[in-house]
């Protein structure tokens, strides 16, 4: 079985299709990620829907800035009323390419934190350009469950978040990407999980991806790790478990 623990399917067109897709080359689990008050909503929605599609709820670090802290706290408290319908908190994080407002994000980011804490549900964290401080502030708080999400950090940083126990996930573009394949090479396997962030990060460039494209790195990292394809669907199954739970 694969699984594509991060994804943006609302995004996506003909959604039946891509499910049925998924279905027939054996994708049994895929982590629908939202990043507003509306994505929260469509990804629950596609949860009823389709089986095989698992939320995870959040708001994105830049859309959180454009919310007012009451819009913010009724949306923490959504998901709280959701949270038998959930699996993870994501895609959260903080973000210091698109926006300088550091302190405002970390006290969000925060939120999200003690949110995962109290749900006892995974994070899934976005670090664009906040590599270092996101590990920071997961290790002064403690946070246990944690995927860091297209993580594009240092060696150092790689070792420390396997070092906490935490995972990162493997976007379809390690196909190409060197800096992927870096991070593949880096990591005990014991701490990769596969994504897509369908639609984006295609494994080929220039086209819109989708979550049938988690195959590319489930292969990439059985070449990286000279391990079967068979051997890699395993241990990735069973540190998606260990993380989410059967």
């Amino acid at each position: 079985m694969y699984i594509d623990v991060h994804c943006h399917l609302d995004l996506l067109g003909n959604i039946e299709k891509i499910i049925e897709r998924a279905k027939k080359l054996d994708i049994e689990i895929i982590v629908a990620n939202g990043i507003n008050h509306e994505t929260n909503r469509k990804i629950l929605e596609l949860c009823e829907k389709f089986p095989i599609v698992k939320a995870a709820l959040g708001i994105y670090p830049i859309d959180a800035l454009k919310m007012s802290h009451k819009g913010l706290n009724e949306e923490i408290n959504f998901i709280k009323q959701n949270k038998d319908k959930i699996s993870a908190i994501g895609e959260v994080g903080l973000d210091f390419k698109e926006s300088d407002e550091i302190k405002e994000q970390e006290k969000n980011f925060l939120k999200f934190i003690a949110l995962s804490k109290e749900l006892d549900k995974p994070l899934i964290i976005h670090s664009r350009k906040a590599e270092d401080r996101c590990i920071e502030i997961l290790e002064k708080t403690m946070a246990k469950k944690v995927i860091m999400h297209c993580f594009c950090g240092t060696k150092k940083a790689i070792k420390r978040i396997a070092e906490n126990g935490w995972f990162l996930s493997v976007p379809a573009n390690v196909n190409y990407n060197i800096q992927f394949q870096e991070l593949v090479k880096e990591t005990p396997i014991e701490h990769l999980l596969c994504e897509t962030d369908s639609p984006f990060l295609h494994p080929e460039k220039g086209a819109n991806n989708s979550p049938e494209n988690v195959i590319v790195s489930y292969k990439k990292i059985a070449e990286l790790k000279n391990l079967s394809l068979k051997d890699v669907e395993k241990k990735i199954e069973n540190n998606y478990y260990r993380l989410f739970g059967k």
